[in-house]
C-alpha cells in the first residue's frame, strides 16, 4: 500500500437536507497563506465567506487545490477544524483524511479528521493501492478500511496526485454498496466512465462530483450531484449557475455557450495553478497573498496578462447568463 505522510516540500457528509434534484457546487479548497507562508486562517474564513456568497453548497477542504501535499498532519487537521468550525453548518464539509505509511496509520489519521466534525472523510484511490497493483488489492484496502473505522462516513476522490487511479465501474459498485459511501469526486474525464458509474450510484446514497469542466452539463444532466471543478477557484459563480440551470430547457442554448467558454479556458487558468487562482481573486477582491507552497512561486507578466484578459471575459459571461458580482 502506498506510503503517504508528512508534507512533501519538493513538488456530505452530504447528507444534508437538500431537495434531490438541487444540484450543488461545491468548491475544492485553496488554502490561503500570509508572507511567511503560515495559513492564514482570518482569509480562509473571508474566503468561505466568498464561496458561500458565490452559491457554493458545500467544501471541500484540504484537498489537492488546498496544496495537501505540502501541509503538515497537524495543519491538515488544524485546517479542517477551521474550515468546520467557521461554516457551523450552513453547509456539509469533507476533507481528505487518507495519510499515514500504513493502512493502521491512515485509520488513525482518518479518525482525527472525522473527530474535527466534518460531514464526510475523503479517501485518495492512489493511497490504497500501487500503480502496479490490480483492482482487487485496491478493493481489498478499502474494504480492510471500512472495516477499522466503525460508523464514520467516507468519499473518494481520485486525486491526480501521487497518481491518478480510477475507480473501475466494479470497485465502485461495491464502495456504493456500503452505506457509509456518501461521496465521490471524479476525475476521469471521460463520460462513459462518468455514465457507468452514475448508474451503479443511481437511487442511492452517494453524491457524484464532477471534476472535469468540459463535461460539465452532461454529467449534470446524467445525474451527478453537483460539479468540483479547479475553475471554481476563479469563477464560482459560473458553475453555481450551471448546477442551478443544468436541467432547465429554457437555458440550453445558454448551457451550450457557457459549457464551451470554460471548456476553452481551462487550460489558461491552469497554468500556475493555484497561484494563478490567488491573482484571479484577488484581483476579484478576496484579500490574498500571492503565496503557495507549491511549484509555481511567482506568475509570469505575459500570464498575469492572460488572467487579466479572462477576467475580462468572466465579467462578460456574467453579463449575458444574468449573474450579479
Amino acid at each position: 500500500m502506498p506510503s503517504v505522510s508528512q508534507a512533501n516540500t519538493a513538488s456530505s457528509g452530504f447528507n444534508f437536507p437538500v431537495k434531490p434534484e438541487v444540484k450543488k457546487f461545491v468548491p475544492v479548497m485553496i488554502t490561503p497563506y500570509d508572507s511567511q507562508s503560515a495559513i492564514d486562517y482570518d482569509q480562509v474564513s473571508r474566503l468561505i465567506d466568498f464561496y458561500l456568497a458565490a452559491g457554493a453548497k458545500g467544501l471541500f477542504a484540504n484537498c489537492l487545490s488546498s496544496e495537501m501535499y505540502f501541509l503538515t498532519d497537524q495543519e491538515r487537521i488544524d485546517l479542517t477544524r477551521h474550515v468546520v468550525k467557521y461554516v457551523n453548518g450552513k453547509v456539509p464539509v469533507v476533507s481528505t483524511g487518507s495519510f499515514g505509511d500504513t493502512l493502521s496509520a491512515k485509520v488513525d489519521f482518518a479518525k482525527k479528521i472525522h473527530d474535527t466534525g466534518v460531514d464526510g472523510v475523503i479517501l485518495i484511490s492512489s493511497h490504497f493501492a500501487e500503480k502496479s497493483e490490480s483492482d482487487a488489492v485496491l478493493q481489498a484496502n478499502f474494504e480492510k478500511f471500512l472495516s477499522l473505522t466503525g460508523t464514520m462516513k467516507v468519499g473518494t476522490y481520485e486525486c491526480p496526485t501521487p497518481y491518478k487511479r480510477l475507480i473501475s465501474p466494479d470497485v465502485f459498485r461495491s464502495l456504493v454498496a456500503n452505506k457509509r459511501m456518501i461521496y465521490h469526486k471524479d476525475t476521469s474525464e471521460d463520460l462513459k466512465n462518468i455514465e457507468a458509474k452514475l448508474a451503479i450510484a443511481r437511487g442511492s446514497q452517494l453524491e457524484f462530483y464532477n471534476a472535469h469542466t468540459a463535461t460539465a452539463v452532461e454529467s449534470l444532466q446524467k445525474g451527478a450531484r453537483g460539479m468540483s471543478p479547479i475553475s471554481g477557484n476563479f469563477y464560482p459563480e459560473i458553475h453555481s449557475w450551471l448546477c442551478q440551470y443544468a436541467n432547465d430547457p429554457s437555458k440550453a442554448a445558454d448551457l451550450s455557450w457557457i459549457q464551451a467558454e470554460i471548456t476553452r479556458t481551462e487550460p489558461i487558468i491552469s497554468k500556475f495553478y493555484p497561484l494563478s487562482s490567488k491573482y484571479f481573486l484577488k484581483k476579484r477582491g478576496v484579500p490574498l497573498e500571492l503565496v503557495t507552497r507549491a511549484k509555481a512561486k511567482a506568475i509570469p507578466e505575459e500570464q498575469q496578462k492572460i488572467l487579466d484578459d479572462t477576467y475580462t471575459v468572466f465579467r462578460g459571461w456574467c453579463d449575458r447568463l444574468g449573474i450579479k458580482l
